[in-house]
């Protein structure tokens, strides 16, 4: 069995961002030479996710009002006593989870029609990682 490693690195500009890297994450597949296996796609942070999803540019601010109306910015959240102000970027990460894992079908990636990869970033502007994982024959 094989096994390939690499690391994404993120320092959004915003304190919230949705980034594509569908086609980074299928690069990684062509790197490892794996052609039947599954490729893990995980946050590195706590504030922050891997998710697939359509890339239409109204369904993503239709998850970012459904994530602020279900875990919105508070300045009460009992973890900010620790000094930290993203109390809500935690509870977002809960909601979308933090890591995928995806299908290789003959050296490629396997999405449906309209499935594409995401780092969603929660508190961002400051340095972060996702890693991918790939194992498989």
């Amino acid at each position: 069995m094989k096994a390939y490693t690499e690391y994404l690195l993120f320092n959004t500009k915003k304190r919230r961002e949705l980034i594509r890297i569908t086609d980074k994450v299928k690069e990684a597949v062509e790197k490892s030479g794996v052609k039947e296996g599954l490729c893990l796609v995980s946050a590195m942070h706590l504030t922050a996710a891997v998710i697939i999803q359509d890339d239409e540019e109204g369904l993503h601010e239709d998850i970012w009002e459904w994530l602020e109306k279900l875990a919105p910015f508070r300045h009460d959240y009992k973890h900010h006593r620790t000094g930290e102000d993203n109390g809500d970027a935690h509870l977002k990460n809960l909601l979308v989870h933090l890591q995928v894992v995806l299908p290789i079908t003959k050296g490629k990636l396997d999405l449906g029609p309209w499935q594409e990869i995401f780092y969603a970033e929660f508190d961002g502007q400051r340095p972060k990682r996702a890693i991918i994982k790939i194992i498989g024959e």
